[in-house]
């Protein structure tokens, strides 16, 4: 069977029609396989929540103007509670003092430095009251080292230096006088010997 030319002119226009035709059936397919790009697809209802990925919470009504709580650790837990009865106070005065104590400071006394006086007058005795006794009650030899005072008691102890030589000699006070008008010290006979100062004159001396 022989065709006309106008057959061979539609077998020829067909051919890129169904070409079109797949390509847009591809899209199509394309589409409805993968609507999107993954990890950024829309929420929809056609994926349903699983209630089991959920808890229920429970509002529970108030109670006598008390919210409920949850139960807190008994640790941190109060000494006490406050209701519409009970009354603030205010805290309790400190008791003790507030302030540092006052501390008595003694007062600084004076402390006496013994220092060295000069006489120009000591004199000596012993000859003529050997074997009687001093004033304080002692024995008067040739041997005793000692010093006659009017007034300092007993036992006072006196250093005396000559002047000459040097010697320094400690001794006590063991007897009253000398009476004569303007002398202080009077030397035992044993004092004497021990200073080297056997006769009246000049002598240093101050208190031990």
């Amino acid at each position: 069977m022989h065709g006309s030319a106008d057959d061979g002119k539609v077998g020829h226009d067909v051919r890129p029609t169904n070409v079109v035709a797949r390509m847009a059936l591809t899209v199509m397919l394309a589409l409805v396989a993968f609507p999107g790009m993954a990890g950024s697809r829309a929420l929809s209802l056609e994926f349903p929540t699983d209630p089991v990925s959920f808890r229920e919470v429970v509002v529970l009504p108030f109670t006598d103007g008390t919210a409920m709580a949850p139960a807190l650790d008994p640790a941190f837990r109060s000494d006490g509670a406050l209701d519409p009865a009970s009354i603030l106070r205010e805290p309790a005065e400190p008791v003790g003092p507030t302030s540092r104590p006052v501390v008595e400071v003694p007062a600084a006394s004076a402390i006496a430095v013994a220092v060295w006086r000069y006489d120009r007058n000591a004199s000596f005795y012993g000859p003529g009251f050997y074997g009687r006794r001093t004033a304080c009650g002692l024995a008067l030899t040739t041997t005793l080292v000692g010093v006659a005072h009017r007034t300092l008691p007993c036992g006072t102890m006196v250093s005396f230096r000559n002047p000459a030589s040097g010697i320094t000699v400690t001794m006590p006070v063991v007897d009253r006088g000398p009476y004569v008008s303007g002398r202080i010290w009077d030397l035992t006979g044993g004092a004497c010997l021990a200073l080297r100062h056997c006769y009246t004159g000049a002598i240093y001396w101050k208190l031990a």
